[in-house]
């Protein structure tokens, strides 16, 4: 079950992606993907599209999404896979996430303004397909297209994260409300990308904790975002706490992601898949 090419992460135009659903979907088949799953960031809305177009190509589908969370003053994200995008606990849920992305973007786009950069709200919400779902990402595309910095990455390190002119910070959901309203919708709660938060040891084992207390499941081992030594890093994790293992791209766009839907390694086959439940 483990050589399985699944890919469980990865984000439309819907978010904060630049291709369709459909085009994911045709996208993904091509590379290979057996097992697909869209986790738009807080939102819901491409899923029955995503679901349409993996089952037209032969591609097995599991409902997904990705929940923004606020824990220990960082931002973490809990994916939520095998979920039933019609459920009204988690469409509400996320719709409150949501609030507040409109005036966040504005504040972003004043502090820009300070430093120089003019008209950043505007140019963002050019980039989003959905002006609910306004992001970092929007904002670091306009700044490329102004030739203010090379790539969406460099955007990041010099104006949009934590102490930079363009961060401003957001409440989002608890770690609690985001498992609970992925089990409300038949899923199972994983957490992406451990590899890129700045924990220390024991906040890492204190998430680890509250998240199985919460009633979390899988932890993400494969996934775009981690180096080849964080893969055996997080295959130890996961047999240490029991997590059920995930894989997944977490693709944008061609251009500014890792790698390629499909194109990761297998997970280890001594872990849980976490689509064995499904």
């Amino acid at each position: 079950m483990n050589s399985i090419n699944a890919d469980l992460h990865c984000h439309s135009v819907v978010s904060d992606g630049t291709l369709t659903p459909e085009a994911l979907a045709q996208r993904a088949y091509q590379n290979g993907v057996e097992l697909w799953s869209l986790t738009d960031h807080d939102v819901l809305g491409g899923q029955q599209r995503a679901k349409v177009a993996a089952e037209q190509l032969g591609m097995k589908y599991l409902g997904g999404v990705e929940i923004s969370v606020s824990w220990m003053g960082q931002t973490i994200h809990i994916v939520g896979v095998g979920i039933d995008p019609e459920n009204l606990m988690l469409i509400e849920g996320l719709r409150k996430t949501r609030d507040g992305r409109s005036a966040r973007g504005q504040e972003m786009a004043s502090q820009l303004e300070l430093v120089g950069i003019a008209g950043a709200y505007e140019g963002a919400l050019r980039f989003a397909g959905n002006h609910e779902l306004l992001s970092r990402t929007h904002f670091a595309r306009f700044l490329v297209e102004k030739n203010i910095c090379k790539s969406t990455d460099d955007v990041f390190k010099h104006y949009l994260i934590e102490g930079k002119p363009g961060y401003v910070g957001h409440i989002w959901a608890t770690l609690q409300e985001s498992v609970e309203w992925i089990k409300a919708a038949g899923g199972a709660a994983v957490i992406a990308h451990p590899g890129r938060y700045r924990f220390t040891e024991l906040q890492k084992d204190e998430l680890y904790k509250a998240f199985l207390a919460a009633g979390g499941l899988g932890i993400e081992v494969i996934t775009g975002s981690h180096s080849p030594h964080q893969y055996e890093e997080y295959a130890k994790i996961a047999k240490k706490y029991d997590f059920y293992a995930s894989r997944g791209s977490d693709f944008h766009d061609s251009s500014e992601s890792y790698i390629d839907l499909g194109h990761l390694p297998l997970l280890p086959s001594h872990l849980k898949p976490i689509w064995s439940l499904f």
